[in-house]
């Protein structure tokens, strides 16, 4: 039998994938991309900042420059890439995904053959608890969480290009997190008004981001549950996005269906997601399922699979948009009179097509 050297490499670095993860963890923990972006660019400055080892500090920026998170600058010094730099500890970077998928979600993985064959999220069997009630009792936990949730920029900033907001008074995002998405649809149409509901523990990130870029005169905070309170009524566009994957399909049925109760005939709701694929394209999407899947119990669904969420809910599907990193926006319509419908006439929602974004990363 022949081996195939490069099989056997590829191979061997899906097997060290783990170690990637750990390796990229330790470097943001202690902040090393900051702080060599601030002048600390040798192993000893680096350790005597950390309190680290200067010879494991050396072992360790090795891989790192190895990994594309630093570069050699000379003289045994480093420099931070374009990947180390969205690791630094300021906003919009992903160091808290570094930090998450090195500590919490790490060790749901651990259990990843469990929740596979029972189908029970591998992050209650690491944890002791689901996610939901993890995050309400951690506050630390709960906003790196929230700033993870909302770190997919190039998503959130194509919206406005794609969604046709003129004339549109009020946007609802239910399940809006920290609010980034809200804050970019708002950025867009100065003259729109926002309202977030999520639950009370996520509204604090929420204030403050919404605060520090639209400014909360122009916002509405709900912290309230989606499934079992009432949805803020009268809104011209409903937001959805990243939230029907984290449910089983009666959930998905249950929130959609309250949505479509708020509908007036000319509002539309926009469910943001990743799309699951069998023809060997997604690889994000794909990922993406299992982890949801091992964190939650959730999934992502094929298009057919929301084609009939929503027939099932009493929406119909009318457009569907591409949208950065494998992400799909689905424009849905109430299809035909429902019991709770509110009958207030609204300006009606459009694609815009001549600014449709590049999916895709």
């Amino acid at each position: 039998m022949t081996t195939d050297p490069q099989a056997v490499r590829d191979a061997v670095e899906l097997v060290t994938g783990a170690w990637r993860t750990q390796t990229v963890h330790v470097a943001a923990r202690p902040r090393l991309p900051d702080l060599v972006a601030g002048g600390h660019r040798d192993p000893a400055a680096l350790a005597a900042a950390t309190g680290l080892r200067e010879d494991l500090v050396h072992r360790l920026l090795r891989l790192l420059v190895l990994l594309g998170v630093f570069e050699p600058d000379g003289d045994g010094t480093v420099a931070t890439t374009p990947v180390g730099e969205l690791l630094r500890d300021r906003p919009g970077s992903l160091r808290d995904m570094a930090l998450l998928y090195g500590e919490e979600f790490y060790r749901a993985w651990e259990h990843a053959e469990e929740a596979l064959t029972t189908g029970t999220s591998g992050f209650e069997l690491a944890h002791g608890e689901p996610l939901l009630s993890y995050l309400a009792g951690d506050r630390e936990a709960a906003g790196r969480f929230q700033r993870v949730m909302q770190a997919g920029h190039a998503v959130f900033e194509a919206v406005p290009g794609v969604l046709d907001l003129t004339g549109r008074e009020r946007v609802v995002d239910v399940g809006g997190g920290s609010g980034r998405l809200l804050a970019a649809v708002l950025a867009a149409a100065p003259r729109t008004r926002g309202v977030l509901v999520d639950l009370p523990h996520t509204l604090p990130h929420a204030r403050a981001h919404l605060a520090a870029t639209v400014g909360l005169d122009r916002v509405e905070l709900h912290g309230r549950d989606m499934f079992a309170e009432p949805l803020p009524a009268g809104g011209d566009v409903y937001l959805l996005s990243r939230v029907l994957g984290d449910w089983d399909d009666g959930h998905c049925v249950r929130l959609l269906r309250r949505v479509r109760a708020e509908l007036s005939p000319r509002a539309r709701l926009l469910v943001v997601e990743r799309m699951a694929t069998d023809d060997g394209s997604g690889p994000l999407a794909a990922l993406w399922d299992l982890h949801l899947l091992v964190v939650n119990g959730g999934r992502q669904r094929t298009l057919d699979d929301y084609r009939t969420l929503l027939h099932r809910s009493g929406l119909a599907l009318e457009r569907v948009v591409e949208l950065p990193l494998e992400t799909k926006g689905l424009l849905a319509a109430a299809a035909g009179p429902a019991r709770g419908t509110r009958e207030k006439r609204l300006g009606a929602v459009s694609w815009s097509g001549s600014k449709r974004p590049h999916g895709g990363r």
